[in-house]
């Protein structure tokens, strides 16, 4: 099949990118290597749109949470992304999770069968010169990200991301965990296993002392991203650390003693039968026979099997700020767009949000229109902002969406309210936006 654009990378972004062109009538290739005898360090299958780290789109609630408002922003677009994670959603509590294997599933056979889209199992190494947008995510082919650095002259900043461990559900022992959400917000979504003061310093210590993977020579100087730090590295900046992090125990009664333990840690559903549960916030660095050992000693799960241990991998992103122009075209190669994590976006729900724009710019150059970017108070347009200009290109690290990116809400007001000032906002803005647009997808 002959194309108008080009996308590289099947991930959550160019899914998503080529879901939106093809819907708007225009013919894709998608290129995908894995499937053409290529894999990466972190994926699995040959799914496209394939979750290799959590199975959470994280909140999704609109009117108090950024990224719970780009869900609904991204569900007004026609998102597919959103869609089949609606469709294969698990218990979460407020945040929406989804089985991963179906998600994929869903995802590959809508692609698949769509008319104007060919997916093409291939291996792209160079920078092509028709319409296209890139894709290729924190994981990008050594050959095209050397491409990439190439004609951009900069070197690729890089970051570590983690992986975290799944437990089958039948080797936790329920008879010390329980079912529960913190303050009981969105039903018994989460197995919860307690600790107390003795078991946790414990913890903590054999966090300290287990045995890691050693870094590689390149790896040494890669800084970490915050939001997705490994349990170890984050034992290592103090004792009570991840008791204010994710074994945080705050809203969670114990119902055997009516108390809150020391610290918890929290057990995520992972897929739709419930066999599956990912270990909240452990991702991690040690080798995977400590993490048996040490995994184990937390009460409830001293007989626990693991259908995943954790992982890391080095992930690579543009300097989006310096090289990208408003439109997520490269400055020095306009031909060429980026989408997804590589443009230095953090989380699946941001990379396909950004996947969205670029293929709905990409389209409205090709017909010769003019598509507007969406306005900075809301969370698509607060994430464009972003990654094309807003942060210090000097500093620029990957970032979630969150309300620090858009536009302060003049006035004092608490704290609930203020999320909720943020929202309103945005919403109204969105709306305005949507109307003025001539494109017809978007009338």
């Amino acid at each position: 099949m002959s194309f108008d654009v080009q996308i590289i990378g099947g991930g959550l972004a160019g899914s998503e990118a080529a879901w939106q062109l093809a819907e708007a009538g225009l013919r894709v290739r998608l290129s995908e290597m894995r499937g053409a005898g290529d894999t990466t360090p972190a994926h699995e299958s040959d799914s496209l749109a394939e979750m290799v780290c959590s199975n959470s789109f994280r909140s999704d609630d609109p009117e108090h949470n950024a990224v719970g408002l780009l869900h609904q922003e991204m569900r007004a677009l026609d998102s597919l992304i959103m869609r089949a994670a609606d469709d294969h959603r698990v218990p979460a509590g407020s945040a929406l999770a989804v089985d991963r294997e179906g998600f994929a599933a869903d995802v590959t056979r809508t692609i698949e069968q769509h008319p104007n889209i060919d997916v093409a199992r291939e291996r792209v190494d160079r920078l092509p010169d028709h319409p296209t947008i890139i894709a290729t995510g924190p994981l990008t082919g050594s050959k095209l990200a050397e491409a990439i650095a190439n004609e951009t002259g900069q070197d690729a900043l890089a970051f570590f991301d983690a992986i975290a461990p799944i437990v089958h559900r039948d080797s936790i022992d329920m008879d010390i965990a329980w079912m529960a959400a913190r303050w009981d917000k969105g039903g018994k979504d989460y197995i919860n296993c307690p600790l107390d003061k003795d078991q946790y310093e414990a913890f903590v210590q054999a966090l300290l002392d287990g045995e890691k993977m050693p870094f590689r020579d390149w790896e040494t100087d890669t800084p970490y991203f915050e939001g997705c730090m490994p349990i170890e590295v984050m034992a290592e900046r103090g004792a009570e650390t991840l008791r204010h992090g994710p074994m945080k125990p705050v809203g969670l009664d114990n119902p055997r003693t009516g108390r809150w333990p020391h610290a918890v840690v929290q057990l995520r559903q992972d897929n739709a039968l419930g066999t599956l549960w990912n270990m909240v916030g452990f991702q991690t660095k040690l080798k995977h026979g400590e993490q048996v050992r040490i995994f184990r000693a937390i009460p409830g799960l001293e007989n626990a099997e693991f259908a995943r241990l954790g992982g890391i991998h080095r992930n690579s992103f543009i300097n989006s700020p310096r090289l990208l122009d408003c439109e997520l075209r490269l400055k020095s190669k306009p031909n060429i767009r980026f989408a997804g994590q590589i443009t230095g976006c953090e989380g699946y729900v941001e990379s396909a949000a950004v996947g969205i724009l670029a293929a709905r710019f990409a389209a409205a150059e090709l017909r010769g229109e003019t598509f507007a970017p969406p306005p900075a108070e809301t969370a698509l347009g607060a994430l464009l902002g972003h990654i094309t200009g807003g942060a210090n290109a000097e500093t620029f690290q990957p970032m979630n969406v969150n309300f620090g990116l858009m536009p302060p809400i003049l006035g004092r007001h608490k704290r609930p309210d203020r999320k909720k000032a943020y929202t309103d906002r945005a919403r109204a803005a969105f709306v305005r936006w949507l109307e003025e647009q001539r494109t017809p997808e978007l009338a």
